[in-house]
């Protein structure tokens, strides 16, 4: 059985990852492989170059709404919509080890994270500087890497402190409470 190559817009440890993978579990797909490849323009493009059988990503939240980037990409290429479904999205405030909160200036992540945990940010995080990032899960990789400043946190799933060696703040950030996200599987 031909192994099939899923390419989806995150890094390791996203929720496009995680929507992938149970994408697979519900549809019975045993033999797949993932490819991280942080845009949905990448992913269509490498659909469109037959590099990839099909491309999971993002579409709608039930909180953050239309996800711009998908609707942007998605305006510059021609494919079929195998499915619609839904995950449930949980995010996590992620520092370096030994941050304390005061040491916090700055919060990084994809806007439709920033969105989602909107409120949550102006409540508890008047003074800090918000800035937009690829994705969640690159962002927890970058902190991790020193690409982000130390005085800097991100919003992104739980799965991603134990991947890049980071530490939940806070868990369940997110404004509302049952929090999902519609993704898109396409193949070509």
């Amino acid at each position: 059985m031909k192994k099939i190559k899923i390419g989806v817009s995150g890094d390791v440890g996203s929720f496009s990852e995680q929507a992938t993978n149970e994408y697979a579990r519900k549809n019975g797909i045993k033999n797949y492989e993932i490819k991280c490849l942080i845009s949905v323009e990448k992913v269509l493009t490498e659909l469109d170059k037959k590099k990839i059988d099909l491309g999971i990503f993002p579409i709608e939240n039930s909180n953050g709404g239309i996800v711009i980037e998908s609707v942007n990409a998605i305006s510059k290429h021609i494919f079929k919509i195998k499915n619609i479904f839904e995950i449930p999205v949980i995010h996590c405030l992620l520092t370096k080890p030994g941050i304390e909160k005061e040491d916090i200036k700055n919060i990084a992540s994809h806007d439709q994270a920033l969105k989602q945990c909107k409120m949550y940010l102006k409540r508890k995080w008047t003074e800090t500087q918000l800035q937009e990032t690829k994705d969640t899960a690159k962002s927890a990789k970058d902190l991790s890497e020193g690409k982000l400043s130390e005085d800097t946190a991100v919003l992104a799933p739980e799965s991603c402190a134990t991947l890049y060696g980071l530490i939940v703040m806070e868990k369940g950030i997110q404004d509302l409470k049952f929090n999902f996200t519609n993704f898109l599987a396409v193949e070509k």
